[in-house]
């Protein structure tokens, strides 16, 4: 026997007050779109009051002349995360920016350099046989990345305190600001042969809201065969969770203290 819909005015309105109250508001929408008769009921701001307070109890306990919000507008409004928006288009590029980095052993400098913005994107395209198999999937990820080759390589030795600063300037307005200043590397990941250092971001005091972000600076190491020594051949910049898009980095930088 063939499936038959039963007209929307074989069901007493009786029969659909008493299950509105059980919906919840994507449903109680969904029987808005039935027939008139369905959209008429349901549109009863009771029963939205009721789908809100199985999500936000508290809302219910305002007093009913207080606001001339609906509940219904209410549920509309809240009851799914808002899309993620369009970011507006970042002020910098990388072409505008250089980077000034400084690395000390024990109080020593050891490398000390002035990379362009293009060659931090450069990547590492051709890195050393040696390096270990995490790291090289690191690398080959296609994931955003800001990194480059360091030439020639320079050694660590193993178990000595290396620290590194972070300057850039921006060539649009003549400015610096810091991202890391005089951090340890005090985290070696021996597994993937990176070295971690970070320090939390300093921001303009037009952005007052915007705190607590780290600057992630790592070392790229190879074991040479010395046993008491590593080389570094790259050095890699991040930001983490919060900026992973070249667009959110440079809407991030734009945000730091220049001066």
């Amino acid at each position: 026997m063939p499936f038959d819909l039963q007209p929307c005015g074989t069901v007493t309105h009786e029969a659909l007050k008493a299950v509105f109250p059980l919906l919840d508001g994507v449903d109680l929408a969904s029987c808005m779109l039935v027939c008139k008769q369905w959209k008429e009921i349901a549109g009863d701001d009771y029963f939205w009051k009721c789908s809100c307070a199985r999500r936000w109890p508290s809302i219910c306990k305002r007093p009913s002349s207080s606001s001339s919000v609906s509940y219904y507008k209410i549920y509309r409004t809240f009851y799914k995360r808002q899309r993620h928006r369009d970011l507006p288009p970042p002020r910098l590029s990388f072409n505008d920016l250089e980077f000034y980095i400084d690395i000390w052993l024990e109080g020593q400098l050891i490398f000390s350099e002035v990379v362009s913005g293009p060659v931090f994107l450069s990547g590492i395209k051709d890195p050393p046989s040696g390096i270990s198999s995490i790291l090289r999937h690191h690398l080959k990820r296609p994931d955003y990345k800001m990194m480059f080759p360091v030439k020639p390589v320079f050694c660590l030795p193993v178990g000595q305190f290396a620290s590194i600063s972070m300057l850039v300037s921006r060539k649009d307005s003549d400015k610096f600001a810091c991202i890391i200043n005089k951090a340890l590397f005090d985290y070696v990941d021996r597994t993937s042969y990176r070295a971690h250092a970070s320090d939390y971001l300093e921001f303009s005091p037009a952005h007052p809201f915007i705190s607590g972000i780290r600057a992630w600076i790592s070392l790229l190491l190879t074991d040479n065969g010395s046993g008491g020594q590593v080389d570094v051949f790259g050095i890699e910049m991040d930001f983490c969770d919060v900026a992973t898009t070249e667009e959110e980095v440079l809407l991030l930088l734009d945000m730091l203290d220049w001066k």
